[in-house]
């Protein structure tokens, strides 16, 4: 009987090992799950915010160059609203330094008494979500005529310095 009743102990600590086994595989399962849900809702908010930034700029134009009725007023709120309560935030202004993981260069003019490179205008905004970056924002630079050398680490990119002697091109807008 006692060895009856040790094999069967042994018996019930191997199931509950497996069932121990199988919940935790089953609890990691739920979180790669939730996490992969999370991942495609962050991807496809993404992707729809991208697909509305067109109207968003349109929105902006009628707004700065027709005059300002109270319908137009009313849908140019309500669309920064609805885009904004979705972590949507537009960065680029004047007078920030240039950064080419956000910032698109259009022309670079020389400035031979600037030490860095910084924004001049902006000729479109640009938009993160969150962190993530939805479109960066499209800039004229200005500043010295090649990046400052750095010692010890990566070269600065360079914006596409214009030669000496020859006019920057113009600015596409859009």
């Amino acid at each position: 009987m006692s060895a009856e009743l040790e094999q069967l102990r042994c018996l019930v600590q191997e199931r509950t090992a497996d069932l121990q086994r199988v919940k935790a595989e089953y609890d990691n399962y739920r979180k790669r799950v939730r996490r992969d849900r999370l991942a495609v809702r962050e991807i496809a908010t993404a992707n729809v915010l991208k697909a509305l930034l067109p109207v968003l700029d349109a929105v902006d134009r009628a707004c700065a160059n027709e005059p300002l009725t109270p319908g137009l007023r009313d849908i140019a709120d309500s669309l920064r609203e609805q885009v904004g309560s979705l972590g949507v935030t537009s960065f680029g202004e004047v007078g920030d330094r240039f950064d080419p993981a956000c910032h698109d260069a259009l022309t670079h003019h020389v400035a031979p008494d600037a030490e860095r490179l910084v924004c001049a205008a902006v000729l479109r905004p640009g938009y993160r979500l969150g962190e993530h970056l939805l479109r960066p924002a499209t800039v004229e630079v200005t500043g010295p005529a090649a990046p400052p050398a750095r010692s010890g680490s990566a070269p600065e990119h360079d914006v596409g310095a214009v030669p000496a002697g020859k006019p920057p091109l113009p600015a596409a807008r859009s």
